[in-house]
């Protein structure tokens, strides 16, 4: 299979017991959706493929994955810090109507008081919130997404309307901003 035929859903990130389970990262959102009987693993920039035996997945973006043919620690060993993948027909399909706070990525972000700041390069999703990362003179802004903070969403212009809280921009750039 070609890298341009899949997607990433994750990685894995160490060996457990002895028997050859190894726990998987999934940084694809909707993780609990996928079909798991065939993941590709990239192995010397190739994607093989490896048959899942059994799985369980956790409620933390994790999951613990035995393949057919890997049944001691050493043969997981060598898997670990390797990227997986599934083909692209096994994505899962999204409502065009849902929107997520990730879909902001490259949004352009407008301040009520300063204006345009620079477009969103990363959303980080954390246990009580989402949080937008934004370069800003030369510095990374990172500020909550919430009902307080965002006024408005452009989908069409790519723009987000914020009301930033006050000294927000000066803790990360060290200078007033008016």
């Amino acid at each position: 299979m070609k890298a341009e035929d899949a997607f990433y859903i994750g990685y894995i990130t160490k060996t457990r017991g002895l028997k050859g389970e190894v726990q998987v990262y999934f940084e694809f959102d909707e993780y609990e959706q996928l079909e798991l009987e065939t993941v590709y693993i990239d192995i010397d920039s190739k994607l093989i493929p490896f048959f899942v035996d059994s799985y369980k997945l956790q409620s933390n973006q994790t999951g613990y994955v035995f393949f057919e043919d890997v049944d001691h620690i050493d043969a997981a060993q060598k898997l670990v810090k390797k990227s997986l993948y599934l083909p692209n027909t096994q994505k899962p399909e999204r409502d065009p109507d849902e929107f997520l706070y990730t879909d902001l990525i490259g949004y352009t972000v407008h301040d009520t008081k300063l204006g345009e700041l620079g477009s969103i390069s990363e959303v980080n999703e954390y246990p009580q919130q989402f949080i937008a990362v934004m370069p800003y003179k030369f510095r990374q802004v990172m500020f909550p997404l919430n009902e307080a903070i965002l006024l408005e969403i452009n989908e069409e212009e790519g723009t987000v309307l914020v009301e930033l809280p006050e000294g927000l921009i000066e803790i990360y750039t060290g200078y007033d901003s008016e």
